[in-house]
């Protein structure tokens, strides 16, 4: 993909970070934050959203597109959650363990909290809350990052459901606390976004206290460019994605403003008339026209060619007019910058265009679907038609795989908040805000590790990064060699997951027992991953050192071994000299099965080979 000169192009990128927190009960209500498998589910509610009417008696324009499709959702619940999650019992109080968490990240920002907490209702009607509104509250403002890039503000919000299918969803992670960061839009490369939000995510995992894995973390991207608009791409999980999802989004809108740039050159029209078509397809042989009731085309004056552009990869102008069709439930529509195709014959596109009027220049766009949804679509995809003519219209978007991305709904205003009647405002006052202690950063304490423990710098940041950081720390305040300690976790734990024994299935009381009895000399570190593996399949640690760690060798016991090993090889090893340590050394290992020290045994091997070469 081409690169560009993104300063040059006024690029500005922000980004919106929403963390799950690793508390025990949900923001509102008190079930526990357990994600679950949908086919554990034990029951199941239906709902219809409806829009709601803000303070000022506006409606969003959000939520209002969303009400096109009249929609039945149904809910998935658990014997894990409860009335709150359907709607169905009002809010319990603002969980505090959730609260001073994302206090205590407004202060590792250097942020101001506010003096009250009010909770919103941020309005959802697309079925990822049952409610039709998602809670939130506004806690700090006024962050810094570093001297180009700050903080704007720090929120509080409940999660929103899992969705299963187009219109089931699963109430297992509704309600799950989230902390939502939003910065300014001071980025100005893809680079640069994906360096802020590596930062932002090192400085939450900092805390211990969040939550993680796949889909725990989302980022929504903000970008525009000069003469663009600024468009909010939503759920992107993977950091290495957020770079890739900034350029492409500069291409799609580079690419509108040059279909733009051309339409007016051609001096295009959308006069948005529609007309019933569906006697020209009478006698096809394409499945999906067969099948509609209706089929309705309407006319683009100028745009031949246009409708069917690449404006990111894998998409086209076409693509962004059938997002919008979609809303109004139909499967999506066809255009003559792409037929024939589809059992479309040419003769069938020559006489539609000829039966409408259209030109060399011109598209004709169709739909088939039921009367409804197709007069629906067809008002949609002309209104996008129409902002083609403009340029690039503000959007919320979401990713899709590879970083290109499809309309979700337009940008939402501020009809779509209002007051929670239902919760009291949480003060935070002054005492409690200085009473909050910030944690280490993962970034100081790995540089920690390097100095005060002696890991080297890879291992440090490995170990410092690590989710089973804990067990280490653990570890080391039980006086175990910290090196030592490190190398087990990451290395010893690593090989069990190889053989398929997940490191989760033994418990860190286990791990911790094994390396004391290294440290007591009851058994060779090189026998470590050997004895974890035999706890996990339900061995005692003292039925697994006796197994897999047999008692360990004298060094008397150890030279006799040796000496009868190296007599056996007597000629191998005057032909290779002292490049025969390696192979003998691996016969040797192999015999003694972890019951003494490796560096013990080369120390040894190499004394006795020393007699011969």
């Amino acid at each position: 993909m081409t690169d560009f000169d993104y300063e040059a192009l006024g690029l500005k990128a922000g980004i919106e970070i929403h963390q799950q927190l690793n508390t025990k009960e949900k923001l509102f209500s008190h079930t526990p934050t357990i994600i679950r498998d949908s086919a554990e589910h034990t029951g199941e509610v239906k709902r219809f959203l409806r829009v709601a009417t803000s303070e000022m008696g506006d409606v969003d324009r959000a939520a209002k597109e969303e009400m096109l499709a009249v929609r039945l959702f149904t809910y998935y619940t658990y014997d894990t959650t409860g009335l709150v999650e359907i709607d169905e019992q009002p809010p319990a109080p603002m969980n505090p363990d959730a609260l001073d968490l994302v206090l205590t990240i407004a202060k590792m920002f250097d942020m101001t909290p506010l003096p009250q907490i009010h909770t919103m209702r941020k309005m959802i009607v697309d079925g990822s809350a049952t409610s039709g509104f998602q809670r939130t509250a506004l806690v700090a403002l006024n962050g810094a990052i570093d001297q180009t890039c700050r903080i704007e503000t720090v929120a509080v919000e409940e999660d929103a459901c899992q969705r299963v299918t187009d219109q089931v969803f699963s109430v297992d992670r509704l309600g799950i606390p989230l902390i939502e960061i939003t910065t300014a839009p001071c980025m100005r490369t893809p680079e640069q976004v994906h360096d802020v939000a590596q930062y932002i995510g090192m400085t939450l995992r900092s805390t211990g206290r969040v939550k993680r894995g796949l889909g725990t973390i989302r980022q929504d991207v903000n970008v525009s460019i000069r003469d663009g608009a600024r468009v909010e791409i939503k759920g992107v999980q993977e950091l290495e994605l957020i770079a890739e999802v900034v350029r492409r989004e500069v291409q799609r809108q580079l690419s509108l403003l040059a279909i733009k740039d051309e339409l007016a050159a051609r001096n295009a029209l959308v006069n948005g008339e529609v007309y019933d078509v569906t006697s020209v397809f009478a006698k096809t042989q394409s499945q999906v026209l067969k099948k509609a009731k209706v089929i309705l085309g309407t006319v683009l004056h100028g745009f031949a060619g246009l409708v069917g552009m690449e404006i990111q990869p894998g998409r086209r102008l076409g693509s962004e007019m059938s997002d919008y069709a979609k809303k109004c439930g139909v499967g999506g529509l066809f255009h003559t910058d792409e037929l024939p195709a589809y059992g479309v014959t040419a003769e069938e596109v020559s006489v539609l265009k000829e039966s409408l009027g259209a030109g060399e220049q011109d598209a004709v766009i169709i739909v088939a679907a039921a009367e409804q949804k197709s007069r629906c679509a067809m008002q949609m995809i002309i209104r996008r038609a129409k902002m083609a003519m403009e340029g690039v219209p503000e959007e919320t978007r979401k990713m899709l795989e590879g970083g290109s991305t499809a309309y979700m709904r337009p940008l939402p205003g501020a009809a779509r908040m209002y007051p929670e009647t239902d919760i009291l405002p949480v003060p935070v006052t002054r005492e409690y805000w200085e009473s909050i202690a910030t944690p280490e950063l993962l970034t100081d304490k790995a540089e920690r590790f390097v100095s005060e423990y002696g890991l080297d710098a890879g291992m440090a940041h490995q170990m410092a990064f690590s989710e089973k950081l804990p067990l280490f720390e653990r570890a080391v305040a039980d006086g175990i060699r910290p090196v030592f300690a490190a190398r087990t976790i990451l290395a010893s734990l690593k090989e069990l997951s190889r053989a398929g024994i997940s490191p989760d299935a033994i418990p860190d009381d286990s791990v911790i027992a094994v390396m004391k009895a290294v440290e007591a000399g009851h058994a060779a570190k090189e026998a470590v991953s050997e004895i974890l593996s035999a706890c996990a399949r339900g061995m005692t640690l003292d039925e697994a050192i006796a197994t897999v760690a047999p008692p360990a060798f004298s060094r008397e016991e150890l030279q006799e071994l040796v000496r009868t090993i190296v007599s056996e090889r007597v000629d191998f090893i005057k032909s290779r000299g002292k490049a025969a340590l390696g192979p003998v050394m691996g016969v040797v290992m192999k015999e003694v099965r972890g019951r003494i020290d490796g560096k013990v045994v080369s120390e040894v091997l190499d004394e006795e080979l020393g007699r011969i070469v």
